[in-house]
This record gives structure tokens, sequence and C-alpha cells, in this order.
């Protein structure tokens, strides 16, 4: 199961990558793979305001449609609007294109709350 360094993770699998007080996120890959191929994914507005562990969109596959939930809070900076047209790259390339939103964290200790790689490589084991 790919999970990759230097990112973290929530118990919903949503990993977050964080690079000048901005981070990234999106699914991870255990997660695309349990919903399957992904057909929609509903984001939120740019500059809308989110607090730790809020609903901020919806991905939909053929299985299963499920919250995403944002695991630090913030402002939306930045939206991936290639997955309007083309929702699949989550499958795809759940770590790389297939990213969901940025957001500009406002509280960097909530990162402390998150696991580590090797944190939730053990979570995966617990869960399977």
């Amino acid at each position: 199961m790919e999970v990759p360094e230097g990112l973290c993770f929530t118990e919903d699998h949503e990993w977050l990558k964080v690079e000048d007080g901005v981070g990234t996120i999106g699914i991870t890959n255990f997660a695309q793979e349990e919903l399957g191929d992904i057909v929609f994914v509903e984001l939120p507005e740019l500059e809308e305001e989110f607090a730790q562990h809020d609903n901020f969109g919806v991905i939909e596959s053929v299985k299963a449609v499920s919250d995403l939930y944002l695991p630090v809070s913030g402002e939306i900076c930045a939206i991936n609007e290639d997955l309007l047209d083309s929702p699949e790259l989550v499958n795809e390339d759940p770590y790389g294109e297939g990213w969901i939103v940025k957001v500009k964290l406002s509280d960097e200790a909530e990162l402390e709350e998150l696991m580590n790689t090797e944190e939730y490589r053990e979570f995966l084991k617990e869960e399977a």
C-alpha cells in the first residue's frame, strides 16, 4: 500500500502536506481504492473558512458518496479545478494531480493531532 513519507494523515484517510503555512489536502491511496472509480468531487469556495474536522466537500464514486473533512483549521486558498472535469485524477494520482484543496493554516499546533507516515501505516494494518 502506497503511503508517502513526509505527509500527515487523518483517521478519515485524508492526507496533508504543509509548505510555508499552506496545506495541500487530498484523500489517501487506501481511501480511493476503497471508494472505487471516482465520478464527482464537490469543492468548497475559495476563501471559505473551516475549523479542524469540518466537512469541506463530498467525493462520489460508483460505490458510495463520502464526506471530506479538513485535517486542520484554515482558509481555502486553492481548489483543484481539474477535478471538476476529471475526477478520476483522484484514483490515478491521489498524492499528486489528484489533490483536492489547499488551505492557509490558522493553527499549526493542530498538526500534532495528525498521524505521521509510520503511524498511518500502523493504523492501516489495524483497519485490515
